[in-house]
């Protein structure tokens, strides 16, 4: 695709200026709700991403009877457009060092706090859950300063306002290209990265068991915790009773002791922070994006269509966590999608 017109960009550009205007005008309340509508909108009037959710939903908790997914997917694509209409634009100002307490609440964090409060690197993970921007927020607003990857955006305009509100209250955000020196240097000065982790990372990418399918995972946040040996930590941000109020949660916290005794720390780390997001999400399915194709990418048995290799079958099994019913479903799923059947994974 091609770069957007001047006259395009501006015309998005300025139509965002003026939503943004209006909403400062009205209950944040309001606004919530007038988003969950247009997210019930899009869900009703659109089949094809309508589809792509639900099945995602189906293959993931084959158990839901049909009502419940088409429930749950309704209400994921409300909280998206309450994420990106309303709170990514009101965040900034109710977000401050002195009122993000009333908007936040921290639950198991003091393993993280205890070592912020000593300056010492970590990496934090989260996926397209919850409020995945809420985190890096909260913490620069309190004084812990963060670096967060992300892709911009293809309208310049946008990107370099809404990099502003960002990065308004000390957040850093990093692009995705070039990013590697910032963030090495960032962890050897002991400073704090974040990752938006269940990200398809293409058929290059690390294949590990998500939702009881392979998923392409980028290698770059294990060979980061390995090389510099900092702990891997693994949270979300929670909507509450469907207002802009969140709660801050640590999953799981992956220290270098944890993954020195693996055959395969790679993949341990790998496996084991999609493993915690997959917890998070099971709890919350409502709040996952379930639109974004997180298994697209297929390993290259699969695009061979030759069945998944007795290697890789010993590495799953492996992980500590692991389930033998658990890997016979991961088997049969990507034996299935290999052969091209009914468990093909939605494009």
């Amino acid at each position: 695709m091609g770069k957007k017109s001047s006259l395009v960009q501006w015309s998005e550009y300025l139509g965002l200026r003026a939503f943004a205007s209006l909403l400062h005008c009205l209950d944040i309340n309001q606004n919530l709700h007038f988003a969950a509508s247009v997210g019930s909108l899009f869900y009703q009037m659109n089949p094809r991403r309508r589809e792509r959710a639900e099945q995602n939903i189906r293959l993931s908790f084959p158990d839901l009877p049909p009502p419940e997914v088409s429930d749950i997917a309704e209400r994921s694509m409300q909280h998206m457009f309450q994420l990106f209409m309303v709170d990514a634009l009101v965040m900034p100002r109710l977000l401050t060092p002195a009122s993000w307490p009333q908007h936040v609440r921290l639950s198991n964090v003091e393993p993280v706090i205890d070592r912020l409060m000593r300056h010492e690197p970590v990496i934090l993970v989260t996926g397209h859950l919850g409020n995945w921007e809420v985190l890096g927020y909260t913490f620069s607003v309190a004084g812990f300063q963060t670096h967060a990857v992300a892709r911009p955006l293809d309208n310049r305009l946008l990107n370099d306002w809404l990099l502003g509100i960002r990065e308004g209250q000390g957040m850093k955000i990093v692009t995705k290209w070039g990013a590697s020196p910032i963030l090495q240097e960032t962890l050897r000065s002991g400073g704090r990265v974040g990752f938006i982790a269940d990200q398809n990372a293409g058929d290059h990418g690390f294949f590990v068991p998500f939702f009881g399918r392979l998923a392409s995972s980028y290698k770059s946040i294990g060979l980061l915790a390995m090389r510099y040996e900092v702990p891997v930590i693994v949270g979300g941000g929670i909507r509450i009773n469907g207002r802009f109020e969140y709660e801050a949660a640590c999953e799981d916290i992956i220290h270098p002791e944890d993954w020195a005794s693996q055959p395969d720390p790679l993949f341990y780390i790998s496996a084991r922070y999609s493993r915690a997001l997959e917890q998070i999400i099971s709890r919350h399915p409502d709040q996952y994006l379930w639109l974004h194709r997180r298994w697209k990418s297929r390993p290259p048995h699969e695009r061979r269509g030759e069945p998944i290799p007795d290697r890789l079958v010993e590495r799953i099994r492996q992980l500590p966590w692991m389930t033998e019913e658990e890997l016979d479903l991961i088997v049969e799923r990507s034996n299935a999608e290999a052969r091209g059947g009914v468990d093909a994974i939605t494009r």
